[in-house]
């Protein structure tokens, strides 16, 4: 879809063996709701954000910590303070002894779980002295073509923050179903006739509303469509021939939806928020590679550390949406680094195999 070398094959990925190699562990669990300061508004159709919620789980096990950062689905009721409920509730369990595969059986699908897999995953990494690349049976992974995402807001200004963003290589725009959607998409291309372009409207359209948009988004050279209509209206996909690749946001959210849809969209965009977690957003990448989807990781909002296993999905994916971080007044101390429209993730920072300030066991 973008333009850079194809991504690897996730089919041959022997995720249920990668499971069965992790030995049982007996964490303590810390839960902490963390507040993080935007630098400015963020918007997108129905919502604004001037800051965010993320919950951070620490499990820590042997002398070694896992760690990982979960923000939920805001649209779907699943936000901090139930996740951090749902894995406080859950932490007498989690220290008697779990394995990565039990993430299932504790937790539904959402933040809890992606919380809990991937802070586990993190751990297991440090128990075990191999980075979770390694243990996944992968190729090291590597820098990965990111876009970067404008909120919504007036033409002009979206433009403007189009020029801001220089390095960016791939550039996503946020609308809402108005009347001035067309003309944002114009501002941003005469901004950047460079970059590589992507709509995303957050369920905000309606069959006249796209029909409308259709001749700016080609005279544009917009690439890609996300989540036009309310999820449950894709048969409004089905009655028209669209000239672009439709993704699937809201619309899909674990396997189960995708089995469901896939016939309505060609991209299906992962967020370890929505399916639970690095596990399960690998097995809904390899899941729709079969079924001859394109593979999209995007996220939540969060910080670096949130973008950090989702980097590791993004190493089987056509398409990378990891700028979370780009919006946060202030990021982890130890960040995912963008350069030159790349987004590349320190193994210090989740899933290396030494803590740190540690040294690696002999």
């Amino acid at each position: 879809m973008l333009a850079k070398p194809p991504a690897p094959s996730i089919e041959s990925l022997d995720i249920d063996g990668a499971l069965a190699r992790l030995d049982a562990c007996a964490p303590r669990v810390d839960v902490a709701i963390v507040r993080h300061r935007l630098a400015e508004p963020f918007r997108i159709a129905g919502q604004v954000f001037e800051d965010i919620e993320t919950v951070v789980l620490r499990l820590e096990a042997d002398g070694h910590v896992g760690q990982a950062e979960a923000a939920g689905v805001f649209y779907r009721n699943d936000r901090p303070r139930g996740i951090a409920a749902a894995l406080d509730d859950a932490a007498a369990a989690i220290s008697k002894g779990v394995r990565p595969a039990d993430a299932v059986r504790i937790f539904a699908a959402g933040g809890a779980r992606n919380a809990f897999d991937c802070a586990l995953w993190d751990l297991q990494a440090k128990r075990m002295g191999q980075p979770v690349w390694q243990l996944l049976g992968m190729a090291p992974p590597g820098p990965l073509l990111t876009t970067y995402t404008i909120g919504n807001a007036a033409p002009g200004e979206m433009a403007a923050k189009a020029a801001y963003y220089a390095d960016a290589r791939a550039i996503k725009i946020k609308l809402v179903g108005d009347k001035d959607d067309a003309l944002r998409v114009a501002a941003v291309r005469a901004a950047r006739p460079d970059a590589w372009l992507a709509v995303d409207a957050n369920r905000s359209l309606t069959r006249a509303s796209l029909a409308l948009l259709l001749p700016a988004l080609q005279a544009a050279d917009v690439r890609l469509i996300e989540q036009p209509f309310e999820p449950g209206a894709e048969a409004l996909l089905a009655e028209q021939v669209l000239p672009l690749p439709v993704a699937a946001d809201e619309s899909i959210q674990t396997v189960a939806d995708l089995d469901r849809l896939s016939r309505f969209y060609q991209v299906v965009n992962i967020k370890l928020d929505k399916c639970g977690g690095l596990t399960d957003a690998l097995r809904l990448a390899q899941r729709a590679r079969i079924l001859g989807l394109d593979v999209m990781v995007g996220n939540m909002l969060g910080t670096s550390l949130a973008m950090a296993p989702a980097w590791i999905v993004g190493q089987y994916c056509s398409i990378v949406d990891l700028d979370g971080p780009i919006f946060l007044a202030a990021d982890q101390p130890c960040a995912v680094r963008y350069q030159g429209g790349y987004v590349d993730c320190p193994e210090e920072l989740w899933g290396g195999a030494v803590s740190v300030g540690r040294t690696a066991r002999s």
